[in-house]
């Protein structure tokens, strides 16, 4: 996984889980904007979610973290 990506996962659990609490739950779809700007970085990130870690569609923010860490 780029480094851009993990970056951004990794700041993005972090706010949810300090404005939601530890059980926040994300989808990959969480890291992007609803524009789709970057179809290869959103690809990547669907293919680590779903074929990588076979993870449900929504997954709690503190697990995803964990994950990419």
């Amino acid at each position: 996984m780029q480094q851009i990506l993990k970056d951004k996962i990794i700041e993005v659990c972090d706010k949810k889980i300090a404005v939601k609490g530890e059980h926040v739950g994300v989808s990959f779809y969480a890291f992007f904007k609803n524009k789709n700007d970057n179809p290869e970085l959103l690809l990547e990130a669907a293919t680590w979610w779903i074929k990588t870690h076979r993870l449900d569609h929504f997954e709690k923010a503190v697990k995803i973290k964990s994950l990419v860490e």
